[in-house]
């Protein structure tokens, strides 16, 4: 079930797992199915990617410098900076597939 317009065709050819993953402004981008011209998620996708994996690397430094303060995070250190790491791939995916907007790559590569 396609719900997300492609910029390029204005056809309905995305789901949230394709939209998902075609990824922000800094990447290739996904073809759309129906027209073959490259998609990405916009600017405001690009900008919460950065900002959230900068907090969550924050955190991950913050874990690791004050892990041995209390004998609950000395045992719990591991696990947080692990969820850590994975949220920094998971949450950025969640919000593109539903929340910003379809735009067409910009990228220049040498290859086309």
């Amino acid at each position: 079930m396609s719900i997300y317009k492609c910029p390029h065709c204005g056809e309905k050819s995305f789901n949230p797992i394709s939209k998902a993953m075609s990824g922000t402004m800094k990447s290739k981008g996904k073809p759309c199915p129906k027209c073959g011209k490259l998609c990405v998620n916009g600017k405001g996708a690009t900008i919460f990617s950065a900002i959230y994996c900068l907090i969550a690397f924050i955190f991950v430094v913050y874990i690791f410098v004050h892990g041995i303060d209390t004998e609950w995070m000395f045992f719990h250190e591991a696990p947080m900076v692990i969820g850590l790491i994975l949220s920094m791939f998971i949450v950025p995916m969640i919000a593109n597939a539903f929340f910003f907007k379809m735009m067409p790559s910009i990228r220049i590569d040498l290859n086309s």
